[in-house]
């Protein structure tokens, strides 16, 4: 689907951005580009859809040379996502997602139908926020909306450059599940750029770790766990997630911060602007000695205004309630998590007050579905037992 044949970037003369790269994608596969600040990875991206034109190699998209393209055609036929949404303020939901079927003349008729369908998809219910706009949304809401104005002509081959580094590290991890469930449905062939190696493992069929400009190692997330090229790619990956127990680790060491606090005396509205200047999808709510109250989410905060009214109070009522001590380990978090109806669990300290989260996603995919599979996790019901 994509090749890179000994592909170079010079700038001005002198500045080797990219070395010699080879590598392929295959067709459906989700390729991650990950290294150091200024390693080159962008502009990797970046020549896929020629934003970027290379020095010298060849770039072979679905086996024939990219530079055969025009570039705003070839542009066209490649969705792209990037940190930076760039949605259209003055335009609704509807109208963001279908930006390039407009461009490429499809009836009105045709553009909300497509619109629909993406929300559908991301289970964004379309009735709710098909003709809203991004000021009334949230970060990871926008995000989305990023993510489905990219897939709106039903490209082959999607882009991703930081599309979530942006986002709060719980709504980050949310948005990797969501990413990595809708490829299993609509397969893709994604080259996603990161600087976040738990990210990296997490959703990547393979990984493109760069160097200088260079390739040090181009393999499975497995594989660059159990045999890392070299010391700088053991450096890279980081020694500690090769621990093999669960037991042995403990939340202290892998739960995302702490969501943004708000009092159960704030009303609907004063929380939607919260998360929207702090870029997340959900609140801690804590009473009046800042203990843990519950977890309040966009989604379930925007539905209250709409039933309520925004100056109600968020108070108590519905919230997301899951919690664990911060002593806890993975493996009795897991557990957790699977006896609860609750996808995050909130991490609280001995006066319980909110420290943290933990969501099953926000572990590398390496630790928690195959070094450690939730199944057998489920099946050592006597070590949880004499845990408890």
């Amino acid at each position: 689907m994509i090749t890179f044949e000994n592909v170079s970037k010079v700038y001005d003369g002198e500045h080797l951005a990219v070395d010699e790269l080879s590598f392929k994608a295959d067709e459906g596969e989700l390729i991650v580009l990950i290294g150091p600040s200024g390693c080159g990875k962008t502009t990797t991206l970046q020549m896929i859809n020629r934003l970027v034109e290379p020095t010298s190699g060849k770039i072979m998209v679905n086996g024939q040379d990219h530079s055969s393209f025009d570039p705003v055609e070839l542009r066209r036929t490649m969705g792209y996502v990037i940190q930076e949404i760039g949605l259209f303020p003055h335009m609704t939901v509807g109208g963001n997602i279908t930006v390039v079927p407009d461009l490429e003349g499809w009836s009105s008729d045709e553009k909300k139908q497509r619109a629909r369908e993406l929300l559908d998809l991301v289970g964004m219910d379309p009735d709710t926020y098909h003709d809203r706009f991004p000021a009334e949304l949230s970060g990871g809401q926008q995000q989305r909306i990023g993510v489905l104005r990219a897939l709106a002509v039903d490209p082959d081959i999607l882009l991703m450059d930081e599309p979530f580094g942006a986002l709060d590290p719980l709504t980050r991890s949310q948005l990797q599940d969501e990413l990595t469930s809708l490829q299993e449905r609509v397969k893709k062939t994604i080259i996603f750029v990161t600087h976040d190696m738990d990210e990296a493992l997490k959703i990547a069929d393979r990984i493109v770790l760069m160097k200088e400009g260079e390739r040090v190692q181009f393999a499975s997330p497995d594989e660059m766990l159990k045999n890392p090229a070299n010391d700088f790619v053991a450096e890279f990956v980081g020694t500690e997630r090769l621990i093999k127990s669960p037991m042995e680790v403990s939340l202290n060491n892998v739960m995302l911060s702490a969501l943004p606090q708000v009092e159960r005396g704030n009303t609907l509205k004063e929380c939607l602007e919260i998360m929207k200047d702090k870029n997340t999808d959900y609140v801690s709510v804590v009473d009046d000695d800042d203990k843990f109250v519950g977890i309040g989410s966009a989604d379930k905060i925007r539905r209250m205004m709409d039933d309520e009214g925004e100056d109600v109070s968020i108070g108590d009522s519905s919230l997301k309630r899951a919690s664990i001590p911060q002593e806890a380990n993975i493996l009795e978090a897991v557990h957790l998590l699977a006896e609860s109806e609750d996808e995050v669990l909130t991490v609280l300290d001995s006066e319980n007050q909110p420290v943290g989260t933990f969501a099953r996603g926000s572990l590398p995919r390496i630790l928690v579905d195959e070094l450690w599979p939730l199944d057998a996790m489920m099946s050592r019901e006597s070590e949880v037992e004499e845990l408890q």
